[in-house]
Formats: structure tokens, C-alpha cells, sequence
């Protein structure tokens, strides 16, 4: 299953609610299984970015779909990337010699 790795820094309506940040955890992992993927690490961070997490999902468009519903709810705002994992990276720069 691919992986993800999403930054999200809060949005001011994020910060004013923040003690609900607990909660929206949890329904942020409900809706992940329920679209068939798994949180693998979620870190509150200090610096350019307040939240990073890494999960795995069936496809890109599910991918897209989990953080687009995260964004739509206007706690946070997130940028996302693929992640390929080590033995990924070992095929793809060997099938370029």
C-alpha cells in the first residue's frame, strides 16, 4: 500500500479549538480505515509546521480525497507527498543504472 507523508500547519480556527485536537485525532483515523488506510506516526512538531504524519493508503486519489476532508473542516492546512519506501528507491536507481 503507498505511503504519505502530510505536514499541516494550524489555521487560526485550528489553534482557537485546540483542545479539541485529541478528538479530531480519532475521527481523523476513523476516516482513514474507513477509506481502507492506517496512520503509521503522527508527531506535533515545532517550526515551519505544526503536525506531521505519516500514513499509508490504498491510491493517490484516496490520498487526496483524506486530506481534502481534513482540510475542508478549517483547522489546518496540509501539504502531502508521496513517500517511497527503501526498497522502492533501491529498484527505481537501479533501473537507471
Amino acid at each position: 500500500m503507498p505511503s504519505y507523508v502530510m505536514l499541516a500547519k494550524w489555521t487560526d480556527q485550528g489553534v482557537r479549538s485546540i483542545g479539541e485536537l485529541p478528538k479530531r485525532i480519532d475521527q481523523a483515523k476513523r476516516l482513514l480505515a474507513d477509506m481502507g488506510g492506517q496512520f503509521i506516526s503522527l508527531h506535533m512538531t515545532m517550526g515551519e509546521y505544526d503536525l506531521v504524519g505519516i500514513y499509508d493508503a490504498p491510491d493517490d486519489a484516496v490520498a487526496l480525497r483524506f486530506t481534502l476532508m481534513l482540510q475542508k473542516q478549517g483547522n489546518a492546512r496540509t501539504t502531502s507527498m508521496k513517500a517511497f519506501p527503501e526498497q522502492a528507491l533501491r529498484e527505481i536507481v537501479k533501473s537507471i543504472g
